[in-house]
């Protein structure tokens, strides 16, 4: 059976390389990006669809969930992938941290819109998050948009460690009407993934340091066998994989209390009911 795989932040790094992998016949492979320049040119080159958002703004976030309710009535899998380390501290439009909002609030908004769709095809939701949260996050539940204490890496671990609270949390509410959510670590992947960062892992990205790290097809290979294969005979719904094996959080991505706290008081920030 054909399936409908949407996936954010595809128009560079690993959604790129997961999407030419991605490119199956049949399938209707939707690429959501925000540079039209380079989403237009992946779609074209793959002959698939494509939608553009900015996730620096939750009225494009809310847009792209109507547009592929409307199109796609069944969503198989939903690879919420965008995301990146940003620079100083900056709010968005909405009033919110960048860096919380484009890695947790906006796949977290796209995701409870779409709900619908997903529950209707049992679908893979499959959030991009980083070992980072278990070295970097300083994570405090009333202190979200990092007005009390902001640095770069704090600010993208904690915002990684939210993508598994939420992957855990979407999993207890929906895993029962046939959600399966799962997270996973692609690696150091040689991207431009923080080319608006003033910390010093930009520098890992670079340069000499560059000949390290994985390719983005390597960093893609985790998502492209979550998508691709069956929960739970082959992997475990609510958890977090790195290299297509289980692997290990930091303490707080297993504190369900702190996961529904942190569900509930992103609903408030993003304007929906929890």
């Amino acid at each position: 059976m054909s399936r409908t795989v949407v996936i954010t932040g595809a128009s560079d790094g690993i959604g790129a390389a997961a999407a030419k992998m991605l490119a199956y016949p049949g399938d209707t492979l939707v690429l959501v990006g925000r540079s039209p320049e380079k989403t237009k040119a992946l779609a074209d080159e793959l002959e698939t669809d494509y939608l553009l958002a900015d996730f620096t703004d939750l009225a494009q976030v809310r847009q792209l969930a109507a547009t592929l309710a409307e199109k796609y009535p069944r969503i198989d899998v939903l690879a919420n992938n965008a995301g990146g380390i940003m620079g100083s501290r900056e709010m968005t439009v909405d009033g919110h941290e960048k860096t919380f909002q484009v890695n947790h609030l906006a796949p977290f908004l796209l995701t409870t819109l779409l709900i619908d769709q997903l529950v209707e095809a049992r679908a893979t939701v499959i959030n991009t998050s980083s070992a980072a949260h278990k070295l970097m996050a300083k994570f405090n539940i009333d202190d979200l948009d990092a007005e009390q204490s902001y640095s770069p890496n704090a600010a993208y671990g904690n915002a990684k460690l939210a993508n598994i609270l939420f992957t855990k949390e979407l999993q207890r509410r929906y895993g029962d009407h046939g959600v399966n959510a799962v997270a996973f670590h692609p690696g150091v992947v040689a991207t431009s993934f923080a080319a608006e960062s003033t910390s010093p892992m930009r520098h890992a990205y670079r340069g000499l340091m560059r000949r390290f790290l994985l390719s983005a097809e390597q960093g893609a290979d985790t998502l492209l066998w979550l998508a691709t294969t069956t929960p739970p005979e082959d992997w475990t719904p609510g958890e977090y994989y790195v290299k297509r094996k289980p692997a290990k959080t930091s303490p707080l991505a297993k504190d369900a209390a702190l996961a529904l706290q942190l569900w509930e008081r992103s609903a408030a920030m993003v304007e929906i009911s929890s």
